[in-house]
């Protein structure tokens, strides 16, 4: 039995998917090492632990590398780009959307897919770290609570405090001086939301957003972020059937499954 493997090493997170032809069989999230190609070996492991017959990754019939730190990983049989991983990795899920916004821990990517599954168009904000998986993380420290209260915190707003800092470093500084003012806690993280929301937008009209749109990364559990968007685009976010985290590494397996079977 052939086993093909996908493996995401992004910058806060290292992925994999181990896929048995066209069907996922494993799949695995640890946080990143500060090396990449550790990160690769744990994260892989962890994910063939749970396939029987399959003892290591070096078993794998062929491996695919993606994520900024894909070129750190000598042993996969190719490296492919994180922007043509989500793509497939959506389009394997479900052929009918056709725009994807990708938030990671660092950057974020705008991408239309094209009826194969191939990009289309693609845009990027990877100069500042506003809107990333970084900024929520300083964001929910301000607010004294874990991502998940803070993702959530935004639902039960009653009205929505612009926050209008283009900067990470000066949003926090502007998101402390709201709640030094006692601002509901709850209206300002609505902003933070929208704000999060308007940068996605302006990605999304520079590619040509069409629908349906889907949110991959860690970022697209913050349900508060998800409605902001759906609001903000006028469109609703259609959810993934699997955890939107692993989308590239899914797509890199796809890739590898593809490259396995034909060679």
């Amino acid at each position: 039995m052939k086993f093909f493997g996908g493996c995401d090493v992004g910058s806060t997170t290292g992925k994999a998917v181990i896929m048995n032809g066209s069907t996922m069989v494993a799949s695995a999230i640890i946080p990143s090492e500060i090396d990449p190609e550790e990160t690769a070996v744990s994260v892989l492991e962890k994910a063939c632990s749970q396939v029987q017959g399959l003892s290591s990754y070096k078993d794998l019939a062929y491996l695919v590398g993606t994520g900024y730190g894909r070129n750190e990983v000598p042993f996969a049989h190719e490296n492919i780009s994180e922007i043509s991983c989500h793509a497939m990795g959506v389009f394997h899920c479900n052929a009918e959307i056709k725009t994807i916004v990708d938030i990671g821990g660092q950057d974020m990517k705008t991408i239309t897919v094209n009826h194969d599954g191939s990009v289309l168009e693609f845009a990027m904000n990877d100069k500042c770290a506003a809107g990333t998986g970084r900024f929520y993380e300083a964001m929910a420290r301000v607010f004294r609570m874990d991502l998940d209260r803070f993702s959530a915190l935004s639902l039960q707003a009653r009205n929505v405090i612009p926050v209008t800092s283009q900067c990470s470093v000066f949003a926090e500084s502007e998101v402390i001086s709201l709640l030094a003012k006692r601002n509901p806690p709850e209206d300002i993280a609505a902003g933070i939301q929208a704000a999060v929301s308007k940068r996605c937008f302006t990605l999304l009209k520079r590619i040509g957003m069409k629908p349906l749109v889907t949110v991959t990364g860690g970022c697209a559990k913050n349900q508060g972020l998800i409605k902001s968007l759906s609001r903000i685009i006028n469109m609703q976010v259609t959810p993934l059937p699997i955890d939107p985290q692993i989308i590239g590494a899914l797509g890199a397996a796809v890739f590898a499954m593809r490259k396995g079977l034909s060679s």
